[in-house]
């Protein structure tokens, strides 16, 4: 095989993952990796199919155990990885999507809680419609509290007491903040309301989780006024692949009020060019369709013809550095607004893609929309929500106050 990312394979090709060095290689090549970064991460492969046949490991049996015993063997502290461990978790990737390995085999025996937790799993999403990312703040509170409820000795929901749920709670306050403690009493709700629902328990225990103290409309949402939203879509250097991509997610937060996760998760067959509309897939399985502005539009159109690198994904919005995949999450955004504010020279102390999302609410609001109409662009489910904006509009509180009685002296 002619191989312009790594032509030089053959003295690489001992042990016995030698006969499949050339996949991996093209592999490499095929998610963006250059020849410096290849040539490392083919001498990773290399020197693991050097110590697999020192220890008489035949290839079918390479798994992640192996690969962390391996490191733990070849880098030793202070030795540093580079990137091996990421190297040998895409090799693993490879090799069993092209049969070499077997796919990881679950656990033989679950245990009752690993069944619950896995029903409960299935109940969130197949009845509740929730999204993985609801799943992975919830499945690891339910695991939590029944391992700290039963250990590893028999589980007996029906033994559950109001005061195991307190104790529960009371522990995470000492740790934790308090919006990830009200993270943790929504779980539990939810969690016993299922017990309850499929007959589990005979009590329904949701109403014993405690309130966490929390005045609504307490916190005051941070945002950027219009001039320093201009001035951030600025810093985007718009003649570079890296500003160009940027520059049209920023314009997604700036003119939709997106979130992180609906820029994250936005595919090439999400926009509709001839009805100018971009299909958005939010919380709770919602989708909407939104008109694509002009300018949105045009920046996704330049960013897809000149900055997109060439990949295989469908996903809008792709890795500039190999491998070259959408991003993993929502936290990729955030950083490219950090980065957009440090350009700006705005302070901010919310860096977030929700700062831009509570920033076109509060220009909405000044220019005189209703809550119902802003609700309706950001895509509200509870009116609720939208009312916290009631605080930012310091223009009509001001018209509102009345002069301190006897004057300034």
């Amino acid at each position: 095989m002619s191989q312009p990312f790594y032509p030089e394979l053959a003295p690489f090709r001992q042990g016995p993952l030698g006969p499949h060095l050339e996949g991996f290689a093209a592999r490499l090549a095929t998610v963006g990796y250059g020849k410096q970064s290849g040539r490392h991460k083919i001498r990773v492969v290399a020197d693991l199919s050097r110590w697999l046949a020192h220890k008489h490991i035949h290839v079918e049996a390479l798994n992640e155990e192996r690969v962390a015993a391996f490191l733990a063997d070849r880098w030793r502290p202070p030795r540093r990885r580079r990137g091996a461990p990421s190297t040998l978790t895409a090799l693993l990737r490879h090799l069993r999507h092209t049969a070499v390995i077997p796919a990881p085999v679950a656990p033989a025996r679950p245990t009752p809680i690993d069944r619950l937790v896995r029903d409960y799993a299935r109940f969130l999403t197949q009845e509740r419609g929730l999204r993985q990312a609801t799943l992975a703040n919830y499945l690891p509170t339910v695991r939590r509290f029944l391992s700290g409820r039963f250990g590893t000795g028999r589980m007996c929901l029906r033994r559950l007491r109001p005061q195991d749920i307190t104790s529960f709670v009371l522990r995470d306050t000492s740790i934790y903040s308090r919006k990830r403690v009200q993270l943790t009493c929504s779980a539990l709700r939810s969690f016993l309301g299922f017990l309850h629902q499929y007959g589990q328990l005979a009590t329904n225990l949701a109403a014993s989780v405690p309130t966490v103290a929390s005045w609504r409309l307490s916190d005051l949402p941070q945002f950027l006024e219009p001039k320093q939203v201009e001035s951030l879509l600025r810093s985007c250097d718009q003649s570079s692949p890296y500003g160009r991509r940027d520059y049209a997610v920023l314009l997604l937060l700036a003119r939709l009020g997106l979130r992180g996760g609906e820029v994250v998760h936005l595919t090439l067959d999400d926009i509709n060019w001839e009805a100018g509309e971009l299909l958005i897939r939010g919380k709770s399985a919602r989708e909407d369709r939104l008109p694509l502005p002009q300018d949105v539009g045009r920046a996704l159109a330049t960013y897809l013809q000149k900055g997109r690198p060439v990949c295989a994904s469908r996903r809008v919005f792709i890795r500039m550095k190999a491998p070259r995949e959408g991003f993993s999450g929502a936290a990729a955004i955030c950083g490219i607004v950090e980065r957009a504010l440090t350009r700006a020279q705005i302070p901010s102390e919310h860096k977030g893609a929700h700062l831009l999302r509570h920033s076109l609410a509060t220009k909405m609001l000044r220019a005189g929309a209703s809550f119902a109409q802003i609700g309706q662009i950001l895509r509200h489910q509870s009116a609720q929500t939208t009312e916290i904006y009631a605080k930012v509009d310091l223009t009509a509180l001001r018209a509102l106050a009345q002069p301190w009685p006897g004057g300034a002296q």
